[in-house]
């Protein structure tokens, strides 16, 4: 079976040959247009015939680049389904770069990848993006790990307490307010409440939830601005799968997050 990779290596090249082509009559009309200029007859009756040959070979050129692609549409959706995240694993370990799956997504930290095989485009981290070239969307991949994560970590830890203090009523904020400890509550509350409105599930999924929640994790020092510290601890009991939340950390390790707690004092 053709790889995306090779049609689409495989279609430069027609287009390279295409472009010679079009450079070698280019070359010949020159000529022609010099001839007339300089009101030469022997040339210009030179140059024509030399156009009259090039047409046949450009116009052969042409047909071979405009057939080179090899793909119906009914074969690039199933090729999207079924083969072209292998294909993009591969591409990815060839320069270097993980890519993990988790919950239908794929994960190459910090980016999140999802293919709408319908369009023909990936989206990567909520941004719709039409390469589809496994090399050339590895080197975007890899071009964006090797920056810091755009994450706004003290806005999300502020919707997470404001959505927390709404799920756990009065006598929590009583408790936080004296330097207690909140009770522990399941994160799919929170993310239920996060995504109440009409559509908001659809573009805010649980895999980038799970984001977020990893990367405040990972930094033990935040704070709300009233000094609540959070933290995500596990639950000893059985947990259903959308229950959970997961994630995958730059090393492979997957993470799962299940609870959320906020504590105040020092």
């Amino acid at each position: 079976m053709t790889t995306f990779e090779r049609a689409f290596s495989d279609t430069e090249e027609a287009a390279v040959s295409t472009l010679q082509a079009v450079k070698d009559v280019e070359k010949l009309a020159k000529a022609l247009q010099k001839a007339a200029k300089e009101g030469n007859i022997n040339a210009i009756k030179r140059e024509c015939s030399n156009l009259r040959d090039a047409l046949g070979p450009l116009s052969q050129t042409v047909a071979n680049a405009v057939e080179t692609w090899p793909f119906k549409d009914d074969e690039e959706e199933e090729y999207l389904r079924e083969h072209y995240s292998k294909e993009l694993h591969d591409a990815a370990s060839e320069q270097g770069l993980k890519i993990y799956e988790g919950d239908g997504k794929l994960i190459a930290y910090p980016s999140i990848v999802h293919v709408l095989h319908g369009d023909r485009t990936v989206k990567i981290d909520r941004k719709k993006v039409a390469t589809l070239r496994p090399s050339r969307l590895t080197g975007i991949l890899k071009e964006k790990q090797n920056k810091p994560p755009r994450f706004k970590s003290g806005v999300f830890l502020e919707a997470l307490y404001k959505a927390y203090i709404l799920i756990s009523r009065e006598e929590t904020s009583t408790l936080l307010i004296n330097d207690g400890t909140g009770p522990v509550k399941p994160l799919v509350e929170i993310y239920e409440a996060l995504t109440l409105l009409p559509d908001i599930g659809r573009e805010y999924d649980r895999t980038e939830f799970a984001r977020g929640i990893y990367l405040l994790d990972a930094d033990k020092t935040l704070r709300t601005k009233k000094g609540m510290h959070v933290s995500f601890p596990s639950s000893t009991g059985t947990k259903r799968a959308k229950d959970t939340f997961k994630f995958v950390g730059p090393d492979g390790q997957r993470v799962m997050y299940y609870g959320i707690q906020f504590s105040g004092g020092t």
